[in-house]
């Protein structure tokens, strides 16, 4: 058991000498990776970014549910269970769609006030 507890100290002396090791030298390339361009925008337009992508994104789900309905309604044979279904879908993705395009005016113009509030005249 005493064996043990050296093996203790050895295991915590090197965790805490490690990081001054990795850090004095670069053998992993890691500060070739600090050149990258990348985070070499702003805030705004990084986060502006991102949310064009999010809300494209949910807009095309919303067309792909609206054509979900209508290949459904098509294939439905009379079928007014399966038409009413697909008349759900419909106006799901619809609703949807008027969700999505009211948020993005509503990102667009909340982030097009910010911008010129927050820059120089």
């Amino acid at each position: 058991m005493k064996g043990g507890g050296k093996m203790k100290k050895i295991l915590t002396a090197l965790l805490l000498v490690a990081p001054m090791m990795v850090s004095a030298q670069d053998n992993f390339g890691i500060d070739d990776l600090t050149n990258t361009g990348l985070g070499t925008r702003g805030l705004k337009s990084t986060i502006a970014q991102l949310l064009n992508v999010v809300l494209s994104f949910l807009g095309i789900i919303a067309v792909l549910i609206i054509l979900l309905g209508g290949f459904k309604w098509m294939t439905s044979q009379g079928s007014s269970d399966k038409v009413d279904e697909a008349k759900k879908l419909i106006g799901a993705g619809v609703v949807g769609l008027i969700i999505i395009l009211a948020a993005y005016a509503i990102v667009r113009f909340v982030l097009t006030e910010v911008y010129s509030a927050t820059t120089e005249a």
